[in-house]
């Protein structure tokens, strides 16, 4: 009785939460919608910050492979997060638990921990884990991502041996005031509203964007992991059929705000400052082997996130520097509770971790005609705090299990890019980066392009790069298991490629093609121990090596039609070459756990007037669950899969405002497909959604 008023109590403080934010959200459009305000803009200042800009990008992307997403891929669905976004417009690998659950990238064939990630200059990995969950990351947050694949990391950080994503937002470049406003509801109690209120003027602008999401997420499924068996008279079994179940425990409630802010100083300095809190609150949901009653569980992880950045650069006429500070805190508490049958729960887990890091980078560069040369060098300070409180010791007292850690990385980074003639572009770069007492070797890397021909513009690229991944904390520290031993694992990339694109009047293309190979030593791998618990090793070696294609088209047909299409194919093999754990070890030479061989996605656009009809379609090959990669029982693999949604837009044009309505199905062959062993995806579903831009003259 106890645990049923504890739950009916938490869904009352949800409803409660939900209504007090819906009315704030409302009360901020009621107030700006009265509101009329005028600005001035300085045009002589923006064209100079833009052609230096322009100037130094064309030195400093050179003979990188970089995919650029912007705004239009990152605007497709309100109810989509980074994590989907990725897995449409990119050839990374997103591993997904489920629907709003953990999702991590694997790029290039390598672990979620190779793939480092940032936000505005700070890197947002978790010290623990060392990696992002990307479910966490509402995609209408984020205004561009760029992805630095294989040695194009290096720029960004160390320790990307597949690559690293540089994520920014800012402020709106519209001059006065600017609303848009969203509401989205979909299949499975799904709800979500999203607001952005954006004001500029000739020395500062502003932007504040407000984003909620719930959902029951109590999708039905057919779940062949179970069978139920029909008995004759005699207790004979005459047939079996797959039971139709729900998803249970897969609620969810997040919550993020976020202020962006830009002052332009005296000086030509300008100020920038980022504040992003998030809440999020889910249920994990159980397995499709699980008998357990939903309501006999409790399992569920809360997490709070504040990061923040405040920066300052100036453009001179052959340089800048910059200077950026930042801090994350992060508190994630997971519970696993299980009732006791007479009104008592067992508490079973209950794990906090609190982390802080606070972040300094300081940068430089100077252009001098053919010439750029550029430095940084960043520190992060992590105080990390783990801990399970629910683990019982012998004599019946509490234990505290876990532990309490505080670490410096320190990074630098020198860069040289030459361009002897206009044809030829040459990159060197030099990082090296220290971790607690411990110094990393030299991290090297060398770019070049060269311009085949001017007409389809047809690029050659090719870069190198030696990198290391130092431990994460829980690695080293995790209490029982961490192994204060550990390698850094050590890396070896090399790619080529060659791309080409032409713009005219009425149509342009790009095509890109890249070849890649990858050489790690001293994978960290967790590896059960006699003694009952996993502990991490350096133990494998991991070769892999593929080709990736990238390709978009847009042709306007005439003054109302319009077509568009992107897309992307990767073929992947990543493959364990380490020294066998024992005998009977089968894992040699075969494609690592859960990453699919191909993979491909495209994206088609149709335009007509204020129309916009969208078709998504991804295919994944099929993905091994074991090192072995054995065939022979259903549950050593995942099949392959081809995902497809289908979304129609419509724009209505007024007076005083625009309206924005849009009706998604996602799925919509009701494909039944599982990313991850024992959690089954959602079928069909739908989502609507309203969007309001009024119009400020």
């Amino acid at each position: 009785m106890a645990g049923r008023n504890l739950d009916r109590s938490h869904r009352d403080q949800r409803l409660q939460y939900d209504q007090i934010m819906r009315t704030l959200v409302f009360l901020h459009i009621l107030i700006l919608s009265c509101g009329y305000l005028n600005a001035q803009d300085s045009i002589e200042v923006r064209h100079l910050d833009t052609l230096r800009i322009t100037a130094q990008r064309k030195l400093r992307d050179m003979g990188m492979q970089k995919t650029t997403i912007d705004s239009l891929g990152l605007r497709n669905d309100i109810t989509g997060s980074l994590a989907q976004v990725l897995s449409h417009k990119s050839t990374i690998f997103i591993k997904s638990y489920g629907r709003s659950t953990l999702s991590t990238a694997s790029f290039r064939g390598t672990s979620p921990s190779h793939t480092q990630v940032t936000w505005n200059g700070m890197k947002i990995n978790s010290p623990l884990l060392g990696m992002v969950d990307f479910s966490t990351i509402p995609a209408f947050f984020i205004d561009k991502a760029d992805l630095y694949h294989g040695p194009s990391s290096v720029t960004v950080s160390s320790g990307g041996l597949g690559g690293a994503i540089a994520l920014s937002t800012e402020t709106t470049g519209q001059d006065g005031l600017s609303v848009n406003y969203i509401q989205g509801i979909g299949s499975f109690r799904t709800f979500d509203e999203f607001l952005r209120l954006s004001y500029s003027k000739s020395k500062w602008s502003s932007s504040t964007r407000f984003y909620i999401a719930s959902s029951r997420n109590d999708y039905k499924y057919v779940n062949y992991r179970k069978k139920n068996f029909f008995y004759d008279d005699q207790g004979n079994i005459t047939g079996y059929e797959y039971p139709v179940e729900r998803n249970k425990n897969g609620s969810f409630c997040d919550f993020h705000l976020l202020q962006d802010f830009q002052f332009r100083g005296t000086g030509k300095g300008t100020w920038n400052i980022s504040a992003w809190y998030a809440r999020t609150d889910r249920g994990i949901p159980l397995l499709n082997v699980d008998y357990k009653e939903n309501t006999s569980v409790k399992n569920n992880q809360t997490d709070n996130t504040f990061r923040s950045v405040i920066g300052w650069n100036r453009l001179g006429e052959r340089n800048k520097i910059a200077a950026k500070t930042g801090y994350i805190y992060t508190d994630m508490l997971y519970i696993y509770k299980r009732d006791l049958g007479n009104g008592d729960w067992a508490n079973m887990v209950n794990s906090q971790s609190n982390v802080h890091t606070f972040f300094a980078q300081a940068e430089g560069e100077w252009y001098r005609r053919r010439w750029m040369f550029s430095a940084n060098l960043s520190l992060n300070q992590h105080v990390v705090k783990s801990v399970d409180n629910a683990i019982i010791s012998i004599e019946g007292q509490e234990a505290l299990l876990g532990y309490q850690q505080a670490r410096l990385e320190i990074s630098g980074f020198l860069s040289a890019k030459y361009r002897p003639f206009e044809r030829l572009g040459l990159s060197v770069n030099l990082r090296n980066d220290i971790y607690g007492k411990d110094l990393t070797p030299p991290i090297p890397s060398f770019l070049a392009e060269y311009l085949l021909s001017r007409k389809g513009e047809i690029l050659l690229k090719a870069s190198i790069a030696k990198n290391f991944r130092y431990p994460t904390l829980n690695d080293l520290y995790f209490m029982p298991g961490g192994n204060p031993d550990l390698l850094p694992e050590e890396g070896l990339t090399v790619d080529a490629g060659i791309s080409a694109g032409h713009k005219g009047k009425n149509s342009e293309w790009n095509l890109s093609l890249a070849g890649f190979y990858s050489h790690i030593n001293n994978w960290i791998l967790w590896l059960p121990t006699f003694k009952g618990f996993w502990s991490p090793v350096n133990v494998k070696q991991v070769k892999s090596y593929g080709i990736e294609v990238k390709g978009s088209l847009g042709v306007k047909l005439n003054r109302n039609w319009r077509i568009d299409v992107d897309g992307n194919f990767a073929w992947t093999r990543s493959l364990n070459f380490g020294d066998p754990v024992s005998w009977a070890d089968q894992s040699i030479g075969k494609q690592l756990v859960y990453i699919p061989e191909f993979s491909s996605a495209i994206t088609g656009r149709l335009g007509w007037k204020d129309w916009t009809l969208t078709y998504d379609w991804i295919y994944y090959s099929e993905r091994y669950t074991t090192s072995s990669n054995q065939t022979y029982s259903k549950l050593g693999v995942l099949g392959p899969y081809f995902m497809n949604d289908l979304s129609l837009e419509k724009k209505f044009v007024f007076p005083r405002f625009v309206i924005h309505l849009k009706g998604i199905v996602k799925n919509l062959f009701n494909e039944e497909y599982e990313s991850v062993l024992g959690r089954p995806m959602p079928g069909i579903n739908y989502t609507l959604s309203v969007g309001i831009v009024p119009v400020f003259r």
